[in-house]
């Protein structure tokens, strides 16, 4: 087994989810991970990739998939028999990471105090000069694309270089001084990075370590692959950290950089060369323009894997043609927002619904497989009536688009956070946001309150965060009613989600009343309650999400020939690039730290 230089490692949401009585609500009902939020993200793949190349092996441990997976999983002990790298890294790149994260650079600081630990991600970013305040954080790694500094850094870190040429590093030195580095302008495109999830089932073989890869819970019964089309936006969604207005403030990236379309193409076919699950293109194709989108369709004329298009606006009869006669197994994702387009302006998405109709009828015409739209609650400008009227919007559509099933709406509350960098988290006033939480301290607490309702870091003008609560659980319910009418979930699934959607409406109102009294302990005897309807998706059927997958999963003779190829390509790495060097300790260049500040 390969000793690696670098072991990323992925926390749940909450730490001690497994412990806590927390309603943690419908927060990730309409995304593949559950409320703990086991999905890594992909810059653990493309790190990976990159770091490999340059000779540092990299081993990637899902924390919280494995505490999901086996409720008697021992972190401690699993950490403590983690052999010795050059740092672990740890990623806080959404903010509902924030308590997880923070614990598991604790836990790992405290058995492995001589190694260095590195946070990044966009939250990371963003808090980076608070993060340094926790004495567990030794190195905090800002910025979207950081595939080139953190090969700067492990080179520093393995031949005992300054930190100082470090681009993008945040470090405090021996004399407890911060370290603020520049930062190094990201790529003007992606051509340079790897995205290759191929290597991912390679090196859980290496590592004779599958579960600690799995991208999340179920991942094995669908394999779905998301491909990076780009980093950046050209769109301005009122709450989104990955907004043009977040991007440029937190990374100085004025426009988005794209991967080459023929190389996105690559990404496709690397994936589909071992596995028939669907594929998902994050970011809207034309955001780069129309020659960007037709060369890569282009490029993948043909290909009969599911591949999902998210659309970001309206798009032409000409648009969905081309991707109609390239992908005969399309899918296509809408954010619709709201059904009133005033509430959708305020967002950030300044259309009609008369132009996205017109998508709606012209994708059904053309043949796609399945059309996914999702609306949100939280919105500025949005009632508590306005929620539910978006309920009646739906069933106008599916009585006009519906009747053959291809058609699936979706409802979710913008949770748990409002992102830090967001326009709304930035200008709470002008949108007409109130913001609860301001810090990362703020954050971290605000993840183990007892209900969802709390952990909400905001409010809007038109609705209070039980509104925003409630408002969810009765929409949800009006779609679910719906959905069996049009024959798009069955009736047993049906009174299963009913059953839930009531059962946390009514913890929500339970805890709401037992936390004014500050009474814990009734809180508590709540748990078993709170256990069952915790497991379960609130609002959706899980399955509901899913695009069907006809044939088997994995492509296995495929699959053998690359693990037998990359174990000879592995060893012929091992002759060409010399050994990692290990310093005895990491703190000849950084001030040994006093114990954690924080353990709750």
């Amino acid at each position: 087994m390969t000793t690696p230089a670098l072991i990323l490692l992925h926390a749940p949401s909450v730490y001690d989810f497994r412990k806590m009585t927390i309603l943690r609500g419908p927060v990730s009902d309409l995304v593949p991970s559950s409320s703990i939020f086991e999905m890594y993200p992909i810059g653990f793949t493309t790190l990976s990739a990159r770091l490999e190349d340059h000779g540092y092996p990299v081993r990637i441990v899902n924390l919280a998939a494995r505490m999901l997976r086996d409720p008697g999983f021992d972190v401690e002990a699993f950490i403590a028999n983690l052999p010795t790298p050059l740092a672990f890294g740890i990623d806080l790149h959404w903010l509902p990471h924030a308590h997880g994260s923070l614990a598991i650079a604790e836990i790992v600081k405290r058995l492995h105090p001589d190694v260095p630990v590195l946070m990044g991600g966009f939250s990371a970013t963003y808090f980076h000069e608070e993060l340094l305040q926790y004495p567990q954080v030794d190195l905090v790694m800002r910025g979207d694309s950081t595939e080139e500094p953190v090969t700067l850094l492990m080179n520093a870190l393995n031949y005992n270089l300054s930190l100082d040429t470090v681009p993008n590093l945040t470090w405090r030195d021996k004399a407890g001084r911060m370290h603020v580095n520049p930062m190094k302008k990201g790529p003007a495109d992606l051509s340079d990075i790897e995205v290759d999830y191929r290597r991912l089932m390679v090196a859980a073989a290496r590592d004779m370590d599958l579960p600690s890869y799995l991208p999340f819970m179920g991942w094995m019964q669908y394999p779905i692959m998301p491909v990076l089309s780009c980093r950046g936006c050209t769109h301005n969604c009122a709450g989104c950290g990955g907004s043009c207005f977040a991007f440029q403030n937190m990374h100085g990236r004025s426009k988005p950089a794209y991967r080459p379309p023929e190389r996105l193409a690559d990404d496709l076919r690397q994936i589909a060369s071992v596995t028939n699950g669907p594929v998902f293109i994050l970011g809207d194709l034309r955001q780069a323009g129309q020659e960007y989108a037709q060369r890569f369709l282009d490029s993948v004329r043909g290909m009969e894997v599911p591949v999902i298009i998210e659309l970001f606006k309206p798009a032409s009869k000409a648009f969905l043609q081309t991707v109609a006669d390239a992908l005969p197994n399309f899918a296509l994702e809408i954010s619709l927002e709201s059904h009133d387009p005033e509430v959708r302006r305020a967002f950030g998405k300044p259309y009609s619904n008369e132009q996205i109709e017109e998508t709606m009828h012209t994708a059904l015409e053309l043949g796609v497989k399945r059309l996914d739209v999702f609306f949100m609650v939280g919105l500025p400008k949005q009632t508590y009536n306005s929620v539910l009227e978006t309920a009646n919007y739906t069933e106008k559509l599916l009585a006009i688009y519906g009747t053959d099933g291809r058609l699936h709406p979706f409802i979710g509350p913008m949770a748990p956070f409002v992102d830090p960098g967001s326009r709304a988290f930035e200008l709470p006033d002008q949108l007409g946001y109130h913001i609860y939480y301001h810090t990362l301290e703020e954050h971290r607490r605000a993840l183990i309150e007892p209900s969802w309702q709390f952990t909400l870091n905001y409010e809007t003008k038109w609705m209070s965060r039980r509104e925003i609560v409630q408002s969810t659980y009765e929409a949800g319910l009006r779609f679910n009613h719906l959905k069996v009418a049009y024959g798009l979930v069955d009736k047993q699934e049906a009174a299963r989600v009913e059953q839930a959607i009531c059962e946390g409406s009514r913890l929500a109102y339970e805890i709401e009343r037992l936390w004014a009294e500050e009474d814990q302990s009734a809180i508590d005897e709540l748990a078993p309650r709170i256990t069952v309807i915790n497991a379960t998706r609130v609002l959706e059927e899980k399955s509901e999400l899913n695009l069907p997958v006809t044939a088997r999963c994995f492509k296995l003779v495929p699959l053998a020939m690359l693990l037998f190829w990359s174990w000879v390509r592995h060893a012929w790495m091992n002759l060409i690039h010399p050994p990692v060097r290990r310093r005895e300790t990491f703190h000849n260049t950084t001030i040994k730290r006093k114990s954690s500040l924080v353990k709750s």
